[in-house]
């Protein structure tokens, strides 16, 4: 064999050692599936900090895989796929199960959360304090957060009064704002963030509630130049959680990693990238020339005030009448949200 050929065998097989070694490092492997595009924000800069932090931290003993898009499940499916262990990890939005997480949608309602930063430190308290622990026995919590502001987007006019809603239809993310948008006299149509975009465009819906970080995320700023900003209207809930049997059988160094990349901390990182991405979805669609509306006073406004108060005691009320301590939660929740810093 000559010098060169022998020099390409040992390179070769070096290579070959190294991969298999490499391929060995990893004690743990976590499926991490959520729902959505690898190009966002939220994937790019919450959930592979996320994954690249545990792996370091573990030096390389814990490998984390991501799947967006929901490709290992679909959105609604996403919170049984962690539970079922069809995945480890996954990132979703509670309100995709209807009637599961009734508590913790008590931030989805007026006048709760100012921004993203805000409401994932309201959220996050809200879980860390136990008044909604109760809903997530079921698997192992790592951190909560919420969306900034919700709005309405719409594909063919600009929406200033309620009355220029009667008889739109208009995406709806969860059942609570379902609610809220039927009382002001719309038509809401339940579906994922995923499929919203192909609903708009083949005219299924001509309203859309989105934060501003939605409508960049899903690209929907290409098909709604009509923008209603009616401050405190609704914010979402999300979790990033965890196969609690999975986190159970680390042993407590893997453990101590994966707390670490977990609460408070992580709740505040989700939230900061949630501002950044509206402040640039709303800059989007300024730069794109269309039309934003923002109610004076949010809310508030005597012509909104009247049917969101009124949504909101329906659901408190749908609450307690189930025996469940939502005025409680309720009040808490406002109590954070005045506490809690916007930025």
């Amino acid at each position: 064999m000559k010098l060169t050929q022998l020099a390409a065998a040992v390179a070769t097989t070096a290579t070959l050692t190294l991969g298999a070694v490499q391929a060995q490092a990893a004690d743990v492997t976590l499926r991490f599936g959520h729902i959505w595009p690898a190009v966002a924000g939220t994937h790019k800069n919450i959930f592979q900090p996320w994954a690249d932090q545990v792996q370091k931290e573990s030096d390389g003993r814990i490998e984390v895989e991501i799947y967006p898009s929901g490709t290992l499940a679909k959105p609604a499916a996403q919170y049984d796929s962690v539970k079922n262990r069809i995945m480890d990890v996954t990132a979703t939005v509670q309100g995709y199960s209807a009637n599961r997480f009734p508590l913790t949608q008590v931030v989805e309602l007026p006048g709760v959360v100012k921004t993203a930063v805000q409401g994932s430190c309201v959220l996050q308290s809200l879980y860390d304090e136990g008044l909604i622990a109760s809903e997530y026995e079921d698997t192992h919590p790592l951190f909560f957060f919420t969306h900034g502001q919700g709005h309405l987007h719409s594909t063919d006019k600009l929406v200033k009064v309620p009355a220029d809603l009667e008889g739109m239809r208009i995406r709806r993310p969860t059942t609570v704002v379902g609610d809220m948008l039927s009382r002001l006299g719309a038509q809401p149509v339940g579906m994922p963030a995923p499929e919203t975009y192909q609903s708009a465009q083949r005219g299924v819906i001509n309203g859309i509630m989105f934060p501003w970080e939605g409508q960049l995320s899903f690209r929907l700023n290409e098909l709604t130049p009509y923008h209603t900003e009616v401050g405190g209207l609704y914010s979402l809930s999300f979790i990033a959680t965890m196969n609690k049997d999975v986190y159970n059988g680390l042993p407590d160094d893997l453990k101590q990693v994966i707390d670490h990349a977990s609460g408070q901390a992580w709740a505040k990182i989700a939230g900061v990238n949630y501002d950044n991405s509206d402040d640039t979805g709303r800059q989007q669609a300024l730069d794109a020339g269309d039309e934003i509306y923002t109610v004076e006073g949010g809310a508030e406004n005597p012509a909104w005030k009247p049917v969101l108060d009124e949504a909101t005691e329906s659901y408190l009320a749908s609450l307690e009448e189930k025996g469940l301590p939502g005025r409680q939660v309720y009040a808490r929740a406002l109590e954070l949200s005045n506490s809690c810093p916007t930025e």
